[in-house]
């Protein structure tokens, strides 16, 4: 009798014991890219889509990401790129929506067309969009409407001041630009310069491309008929940047263009801001809106501030261009 006393308090002590181990797997819900989730701290999941790889789209991603860090929010991102392929595109902002991550990072203008194509729910915060409400992603700048908002990348006056400068300072007549027809962010810009193009009594001449790859035959097409040329926040035309800046030092033609980093890879100049500016203006848009709880269509969309002018020193010496105080430039 003893002995079938001891053999059952034996076996329900291996039971306890095998009830309280449990499986021995580490857990995964708290694991993320961005450091360890506490308890009382919630971890939140963002999708970030980038249409292509380019330095200006990576900047305003590298500010994004700080804004959130600075916020001390918690954050596991699942970064994709579409390497300028529309179809990738349009997959990518299926998968997210897929995923149901709590928010997706649109970074440039296919990226958040394809992104409000594949959801109403899930907060859309943007970056690198010229003209969100001709994109038909918000309803208007100051009351966004719908789960969208974020930061463009067209100061009002970038256009037209540029266009005036390549006038009157450099006595250009006749501009080319290249552009991807496709991109609708070109085509406002392409619209904004042939207003100022008329305004200021020049002409453009404009050469379109469909992918990268056409780039540098377009710019070579513009040689002979232009004395300068202006490249704005094209994507697909700055992700082949260097074949414009070949064929533009091949025959002596000053290239301005519409941001800081193209200054930095061969540009003239630029009247531009920081990318990484407008992706920390959108950064913080995202926080209202994870930690604060507020809704995109209560965030006016931002345009960028502090619209400066950057000169390359280097490129303008090689042009016999002498660099004006008035312009105010902050030199390379």
């Amino acid at each position: 009798m003893k002995k079938n006393i001891f053999t059952l308090f034996a076996l329900l002590a291996l039971f306890v014991l095998a009830a309280c181990g449990g499986d021995d797997k580490p857990s995964t819900e708290t694991e993320g890219n961005e450091g360890e989730a506490s308890g009382d701290k919630e971890q939140y999941v963002i999708g970030v889509t980038q249409i292509v790889e380019h330095p200006s789209l990576n900047a305003a991603f590298d500010g994004f990401k700080k804004a959130l860090e600075d916020a001390g929010l918690d954050v596991k991102y699942d970064v994709q790129n579409a390497q300028n392929d529309q179809s990738i595109n349009a997959q990518i902002a299926t998968n997210l929506v897929g995923d149901q991550v709590d928010l997706i990072f649109a970074n440039s203008t296919p990226s958040a067309l394809a992104a409000k194509a594949a959801t109403d729910d899930i907060p859309i915060v943007f970056t690198s969009v010229t003209n969100a409400v001709e994109a038909n992603l918000v309803d208007s700048n100051e009351a966004p409407g719908g789960n969208v908002t974020g930061t463009t990348d067209n100061h009002p006056e970038a256009v037209a001041k540029s266009i005036e400068f390549l006038k009157d300072e450099l006595g250009s007549t006749k501009i080319g630009m290249v552009f991807d027809s496709g991109e609708q962010n070109s085509r406002v810009q392409i619209d904004q310069a042939k207003a100022a193009a008329e305004q200021y009594g020049v002409e453009i001449v404009d050469a379109a491309v469909s992918s990268s790859a056409e780039v540098k035959q377009a710019t070579e097409s513009l040689i002979g008929k232009v004395d300068s040329i202006y490249i704005i926040t094209d994507n697909t035309v700055v992700n082949a940047l260097e074949s414009v800046v070949g064929v533009a030092e091949e025959h002596d033609l000053p290239m301005f263009v519409a941001e800081f980093d193209s200054v930095e890879r061969g540009g003239l100049g630029a009247f531009g801001f920081e990318f990484y500016d407008i992706g920390y203006e959108a950064g913080e848009m995202a926080v209202q809106i994870l930690k604060d709880g507020k809704k995109p269509a209560d965030i006016p969309v931002q345009v960028p501030q502090n619209l400066r002018l950057q000169i390359n020193e280097e490129k303008a010496k090689q042009l016999n261009i002498e660099i004006k105080e008035e312009w105010n430039a902050e030199l390379q």
